[in-house]
């Protein structure tokens, strides 16, 4: 059985630890084939055999591993049960053949189904459909609109619950940070040594320890319990020790005199204030997600039984005709049956000038339809739309995992272990040396605090969902984040000429008919005879020739015994006459004499024009030139390409003249001329022989097998289904400049990527050893350095963590021209 994938939004991860237990508690279960769990987006991305395993047993695995899935629930009254067995039935067809249902139980006394699904696997329509399928029915619950993101309304939950909890913990730490610190520098007078101010300091310290941090606790717990250790489990051992260590204190007064109940709870609420802070910055690097969602309208206006009717979204089936005013979105994807209209596909291509659109156009989902009136058929809805496809790649990007992070995950797999180990080497050799206990108690708390697995863990897929957001926004889908960090590393751009540099609606030209001892005597006949033997052909030349035949009204024979030979021409008998109708490079190996028309093909190559010849029986009656018009905006992108430092090689079937005429006015480095489609993909691959990491952007059909063979395929989003399935990164908008801005964008994401690991790394190399007292014996140094508290412990841990999602937050504001 083929493998399926599914995203699981997660909640309760508290650091990049987290993520690899998820990781690895999944790759346990047998089916599943691949997982990668991404901390920063929250996202388990997995690939299983559903044969072997059902989302609901992934979903199972996850919550027995202590962390949360962010599901839905509904329950549908059902009709048609006639016994137990109907109710077993249709639990059965629900929880095994309906992907993204995590569980369903139906009761047959009650005559309803309670369902629980992944609201972006599956839908309440898609849940009915298949107990309709089964033999049954069910009612759709009222539509009160559009359902609420259920994903997002459990991160909203959770960061509700982040910042009550912080609410608690600096309720009660402000006054006992103040009151102790009072104490401390001798400013309350003698009253404040006092056994009960103390317990004072222990009543409002309890609170923030077990309220406030008991997250930690739990999450340490989960972690362990797991057979590893993460970031709760070192919040909870170093608070825990200040904490415990004071309340024995307390107890038995003759373990010392002072006490550091503010220490362990300014440690928890400032920690608390930095997940806080970081899970608002991180739910701000997926904004480019929800903005794509929200561009959805809620309703949509289609004909039925004659008469328009306003429907929910989710109502409108393939086939229904819809009904769009100027100013309204278009709901879903169509193809126009009457009106015209410019219609503002900004919002998903990223250009600004609106795009005329008539009947026999398609129109894509919310676009905006700027001015006339339009009826339109509906080919795509649901999950199927352009725009749902778009929001499927982003998720997906930002759910992968570049390359660069494999370095940090292998770090964070023994980051803890390591820290701990740090942690008590500490405390053993300043025990040892200095004698006393508190003074190595407290440099255990301070490395147990200061270490932050969470900046590592973060420093990559923050910067990859940000830089995946722009450019999502800009028109530009990355298929997963190792195409993102490999486009930084490019040397060599590919262009394909049709399509890519030109526009690829090539016309027709130039008819010249030998007239003087040709078999076709005018250049009607010539176009008449070439245009029958390209009705059997796909190619855009011949495409050309074959419309400009109707454009003349021309009436066409039915050509017999059709044959092409790839990448050359095309062959048929015409009225009972061999015809060819090909390159002139083709003839001159068959052997056929066409010298008489090198004058003109010479002339007409050197003007950038296509030329076919027509040999009837073996003679050549006449030449027909073809003009493809250069794109507006290709010297433009092939200068900006060059000024990235990319050498740009145009690939043509064209012979060497055409080749040059187009170069000459787009200034490509490299020219490789007269090349068959097939060959394509060896060329990408002989420039990789020379040491390039390659780029290819093409757009059509023949460009798939190199867009394949390249280190990064770049498809023309206006291009074929087979090209854009092929490639690692989309241009929605067909802009040929789209590619340097690609470019442009991933070298921003990689270089803020380095930047962040740069600074989590550097953070723990030099904060840990300063924590462990390092540097100590350097009298020359403040204090505050040389003997560093777990209170500035905790606020450089909280900073830490909030610079890098921070730092990524900016590629937002990065130009991308």
């Amino acid at each position: 059985m083929s493998s399926e994938n599914v995203t699981l939004p997660i909640t309760g991860m508290s650091c990049a630890n987290c993520a690899l237990n998820i990781e690895r508690t999944l790759k346990k279960v047998q089916g599943v084939e691949e997982t990668t769990v991404n901390f920063a987006a929250e996202h388990a991305s997995v690939s299983y055999d559903p044969g072997k395993v059902q989302v609901g047993d992934l979903v199972k695995m996850v919550e027995d591993a202590g962390y949360g899935i962010a599901t839905a629930k509904v329950e549908l009254p059902i009709t048609g049960m006639t016994c137990a067995n109907c109710a077993m039935n249709i639990e059965r067809t629900l929880n095994k053949k309906v992907p993204g249902v995590v569980r369903a139980a139906v009761n047959f006394a009650s005559e309803r189904a309670a369902v629980e699904y992944l609201p972006n696997v599956t839908s309440v329509e898609e849940i009915i459909a298949a107990i309709r399928k089964a033999g049954f029915d069910a009612i759709p619950p009222d539509e009160t609109g559009e359902d609420e993101d259920v994903e997002q309304r459990a991160r909203r939950a959770e960061i509700d619950d982040q910042t009550r909890k912080f609410a608690v913990g600096f309720l009660f730490t402000l006054p006992l940070f103040l009151w102790s610190m009072g104490r401390d520098f001798g400013l309350l007078g003698a009253w404040s040594h006092a056994l009960w101010v103390n317990w004072a300091f222990w009543a409002l310290a309890t609170p923030v320890q077990f309220y406030t941090g008991w997250d930690y606790y739990t999450g340490g717990w989960k972690s362990l319990n797991n057979r590893s250790a993460n970031m709760d489990v070192l919040v909870a051992m170093g608070s825990s020790v200040a904490y415990f260590y004071s309340l024995a204190v307390l107890l038995y007064p003759a373990i010392g005199s002072h006490v550091y109940f503010e220490t362990s709870a300014v440690i928890i609420t400032l920690i608390k204030l930095g997940k806080m802070l970081e899970a608002r910055a991180k739910g701000r690097t997926g904004n480019a997600i929800r903005k794509l969602m929200g561009l959805r309208p809620k309703t949509a206006t289609i004909i039925r039984d004659g008469k328009e009717v306003e429907v929910s979204l989710k109502q409108v089936d393939v086939g229904d005709v819809v009904v769009v005013r100027p100013g309204e979105k278009i709901p879903v994807d169509g193809v126009i049956l009457e009106g015209s209209s410019a219609v503002d596909e900004s919002m998903l291509t990223g250009e600004p000038i609106p795009v005329d659109k008539k009947t026999g156009d398609t129109v894509i989902g919310a676009t905006i339809n700027s001015e006339g009136l339009l009826k339109f058929q509906a080919t795509k809805v649901g999950k199927d739309t352009a725009l749902a496809q778009i929001i499927k790649l982003v998720q997906e990007a930002q759910g992968s995992k570049a390359p660069i992070q494999a370095l940090a995950d292998r770090v964070a797999a023994v980051f803890v272990p390591g820290v701990l180990g740090i942690a008590t080497i500490t405390f053993i050799l300043w025990w040892s040396l200095g004698g006393e206990f508190v003074p190595a108690m407290i440099r255990l708390v301070a490395v147990l605090i200061i270490a932050c697995p969470c900046a590592l863990g973060l420093a990559t897929p923050t910067a990859i969902m940000a830089g995946t957001g722009k450019g999502a926004e800009k028109g530009i889908l990355f298929k997963d984040s190792e195409a993102l960090e490999k486009a930084t590393k490019l040397k060599t751009i590919v262009l394909d000429k049709t399509g890519t540099l030109t526009l690829g609606k090539p016309v027709v030209a130039d008819v010249i008919s030998f007239n003087a001892g040709s078999p076709v005597q005018d250049e009607r006949e010539l176009l008449r005879i070439a245009a029958s033997v390209e009705k059997g052909s796909e190619h855009p030349v011949g495409r050309a020739i074959l419309q400009e035949a109707e454009k003349q009204g021309l009436e066409l024979f039915e050509p017999e015994n059709f044959k092409a030979s790839g990448g050359f021409g095309v062959q048929a008998s015409i009225d009972g006459q061999l015809v060819y109708v090909g390159k002139p490079g083709w003839f001159i190996e068959m052997g056929v004499d066409i010298v008489g028309g090198n004058e003109h093909v010479q002339t007409l190559q050197g003007q950038g024009k296509t030329l076919m010849a027509v040999v009837v029986e073996k003679e050549l009656a006449g030449l027909i030139a073809v003009a493809d018009s250069l794109k507006p905006e290709s010297e433009e992108a092939v200068a900006e390409l060059r000024g990235q430092g990319l050498k740009v090689v145009m690939l043509t079937g064209d012979n060497i003249q055409t080749a040059r005429a187009i170069a000459e006015q787009v200034h490509v480095d490299e020219i490789v001329a007269e090349i068959r489609p097939e060959e394509k993909s060896l060329k990408v691959k002989e420039l990789q022989g020379r040491g390039h990491m390659v780029g290819m952007v093409g757009d059509g059909i023949n460009d798939a097998p190199a867009l394949a063979q390249a280190d990064v395929g770049i498809a023309i989003g206006t291009g074929t289904d087979v090209a854009i399935e092929t490639a690692d990164v989309i241009l929605a908008s067909g802009n040929l400049l789209g590619v340097s801005r690609a470019i442009e964008l991933s070298r921003a994401t990689m270089r803020t990527v380095k930047q962040n690991l740069f600074w989590a790394f550097i953070y723990n190399l030099i904060l840990i050893p300063v924590a462990a007292g390092l540097l100590y014996p350097l009298d020359f140094l403040p204090t505050f350095l040389r003997q560093l508290h777990p209170i500035l412990a905790a606020l450089a841990m909280a900073v830490s963590s909030i610079t890098v999602v921070s730092n990524s937050l900016r590629l937002y504001r990065a130009k991308i021209k």
